[in-house]
């Protein structure tokens, strides 16, 4: 799906391109999870090797009533459903722990050969306990990250070893909560307070009611005929905060090329350094990089040209160190002859 950004229609609308070329998000749509998925009922091990693949996860909860459209459980219970999907993914986290943890004691004797490895081993054995008891206190390992003033559970090196092991519950996530139509007018529902009950009694996440009703209707209409439909209900469509919400969720960002021939925005993940940006748009940019002409979008929105930037001083050079930013507008030296290490 595409990233709505108005950044990138003035950016469009000030050059003209030839091409241009919006930010996007991969959504993969998986089948909900059943009861006894993780001993392989319904999708089972499909279902969650596909969701180990993703970098973040979109909680669908249905909150509508329909005769027309089945429940697996033959009933509606949101709360009951996230229970389900969120217990599931914790036994096959704790299934993958506690089997690296039997692997790690029986390589015992050979990776504490030496001093240095018997501290890393310890080091990895500390963190896989501390892994099993979290798990089975019914706690999500992401929910281990602290917020607000509640501390950290999970120290640095914990991190290095989380990160290698690609737990399902260690991905960030958040909840759509799909509504009729009319619930979402009215921005009421029955299940609305129990959701937010469940949640905040988790760990805590972002909530967005929407309306698959709608969105679907909106789909199925013309740009202008939508937009006149919205304003005539008193109704926006939640597609954009959705998929925002979920770009940022999974800690990506873009900067922009543009001139005459294309205006283009470049996804990376959030803390690139610019050569590791210049090779997102090619290999010979990362590898032969000089520097980074940047400027904010907002440098140039305010002050209309690139002239107009470069004679404010707010036209910069930037080296290997600098961290791109969201909404960079970039130009890459680069020398072609540098040859690879």
């Amino acid at each position: 799906v595409f990233v709505p950004d108005d950044r990138f229609d003035w950016l469009v609308e000030k050059f003209k391109p030839k091409s241009e070329v919006q930010p996007w998000l991969e959504v993969v749509d998986i089948a909900g999870l059943v009861k006894g998925a993780s001993q392989g009922a319904g999708l089972g091990n499909a279902f969650l090797s596909h969701i180990r693949s993703v970098d973040g996860i979109m909680h669908v909860m249905r909150a509508f009533d329909d005769a027309d459209i089945i429940h697996v459980e033959d009933r509606v219970d949101p709360v009951g459903d996230i229970e389900i999907i969120t217990s599931e993914l914790r036994i096959k986290d704790l299934e993958a722990v506690e089997a690296k943890l039997a692997a790690m004691h029986r390589d015992r004797t050979r990776a504490c050969s030496s001093p240095a490895g018997k501290k890393e081993w310890e080091s990895e054995v500390a963190t896989l306990e501390k892994l099993v008891a979290w798990l089975k206190d019914g706690k999500e390992v992401r929910r281990g990250i602290g917020q607000g003033d509640t501390p950290d559970y999970w120290n640095a090196k914990d991190v290095v070893y989380i990160n290698e092991y690609l737990l399902l519950t260690s991905k960030p996530a958040f909840f759509l909560v799909n509504l009729s139509e009319e619930d979402y007018k009215r921005k009421k529902n029955k299940f609305l307070k129990p959701i937010h009950d469940w949640v905040m009694a988790h760990g805590g996440g972002t909530i967005i009611p929407y309306s698959g009703a709608l969105e679907a209707k909106l789909q199925g209409m013309e740009p202008a005929e939508a937009e006149e439909y919205l304003k005539g209900q008193e109704l926006t469509s939640a597609l954009p905060k959705i998929i925002k919400t979920a770009f940022s969720m999974v800690h990506l960002i873009y900067f922009f090329t543009a001139g005459p021939d294309e205006v283009r925005a470049w996804v990376i993940r959030k803390g690139y350094k610019a050569p590791q940006a210049a090779g997102v748009i090619h290999t010979d940019f990362e590898r032969g990089f000089i520097c980074a002409e940047v400027m904010a979008f907002t440098d140039l929105k305010e002050l209309g040209t690139e002239t107009e930037v470069r004679a404010k001083g707010k036209y910069r050079q930037e080296g290997k160190n600098y961290q791109v930013q969201d909404g960079d507008i970039i130009f890459f030296k680069f020398n072609v002859t540098t040859k690879g290490k």
